[in-house]
């Protein structure tokens, strides 16, 4: 059972996990606050772009319908029942995960944090929480209709989902593809 719940809260949650890393692969571009402030403090930073903005979502909402093509194989495989993804939630899930990586910059300017500097629990949490948000008025019903055991299934993802975050971050750093390992 927590195996299953384990890969279920994967599975659900990858359209939500991959846009900030296509993102940065992308990088570049226009900064979506063109360089304004408040405060005295840009609004974002330079790393949040229009580009890698566009880039995040639709490799999400590519990867989510990706998903839908092969989890009847995988499900069977694994012996899972795994979720597929409404289009909404296709494009509602990585959406909300670039969404939530800007809210946490915007909230790290504010707190004077600088572009890269570390933001412990935002940093891992601020794209997962926003992407579930912005999906379950999206499509009522998805999250917690679709799944066997719904809360085991969120707090597999809030465990889950910061031990990723460092992984992956520290994976990007050691290839030089972030200047910070967080």
């Amino acid at each position: 059972m927590v195996l299953e719940t384990v890969a279920v809260a994967l599975w659900a949650m990858l359209p939500a996990y991959v846009p900030n890393n296509a993102a940065v692969l992308a990088g570049g571009g226009r900064p979506i606050d063109g360089g304004r402030t408040w405060r005295g403090k840009r609004l974002l930073g330079d790393g949040k772009t229009w580009r890698g903005t566009a880039v995040g979502t639709a490799v999400g909402a590519a990867l989510a319908l990706g998903l839908n093509a092969v989890g009847p194989a995988v499900a069977d495989a694994l012996g899972v029942s795994l979720p597929t993804f409404p289009v909404v939630a296709a494009v509602s899930l990585p959406l909300g995960a670039m969404l939530g990586d800007i809210l946490a910059s915007f909230l790290k300017r504010r707190t004077g944090r600088q572009r890269g500097a570390p933001f412990p629990v935002v940093d891992q949490l601020d794209f997962a929480v926003v992407a579930l948000a912005l999906t379950a008025p999206a499509v009522p019903g998805w999250f917690f209709d679709t799944f066997l055991d719904p809360p085991a299934v969120l707090v597999a993802v809030f465990v889950l989902t910061p031990a990723l975050h460092v992984g992956t971050n520290g994976i990007a750093y050691l290839l030089g593809l972030k200047d910070e390992p967080w």
